[in-house]
């Protein structure tokens, strides 16, 4: 299953390639965990020299939102719940690193949970998180994706 959008649409806050706002996050899976690493821009500052914590949530949302395609039956989810625990200021300017991991799926259901931490040094962690995400249903599919239907084929066609 690919992890990244590639369809004409691409507009999405964390990983969305045409959206200017965007973090730009690009996904891959290592040891059944999925990874990315970005770099926050100056414009995700909170405090001076400091990331937003609404930037390090919707990273780590992302990331665990990914983590359902690493169940038995891949799928793609919608966020339910999302528990951040801050574990220390995300500092502006260096390589950030997400990892994400599948705890466990039930029906439409999938829980997941990760760690934000330095690219460089992945003891260095940052933020953590836990997450229950809901898989799409057709008809969501159906409303969402009217207006785009080569991200509406790209979804489909990650669930055969």
């Amino acid at each position: 299953m690919d992890l990244n959008d590639t369809t004409d649409y691409q507009r999405c806050f964390a990983c969305g390639q045409h959206n200017p706002s965007s973090l730009k996050m690009t996904f891959r899976t290592e040891e059944n965990t999925v990874v990315s690493d970005f770099r926050p821009r100056e414009e995700h500052q909170g405090f001076p020299g400091v990331i937003h914590g609404g930037i390090i949530a919707t990273a780590l949302d992302e990331g665990l939102n990914r983590a359902s395609v690493l169940a038995d039956k891949p799928t793609w989810t919608m966020t339910g719940r999302l528990d951040i625990r801050y574990r220390r200021y995300v500092p502006y300017g260096p390589l950030l690193r997400v990892r994400a991991s599948l705890v466990s799926r039930r029906g439409r259901m999938v829980q997941a949970s990760g760690k934000l931490t330095l690219a460089e040094d992945e003891s260095v962690v940052l933020a953590e998180a836990q997450g229950t995400f809901m898989a799409l249903t057709p008809e969501l599919l159906d409303t969402m994706m009217q207006e785009y239907p080569g991200m509406r084929a790209f979804f489909e066609s990650e669930e055969n």
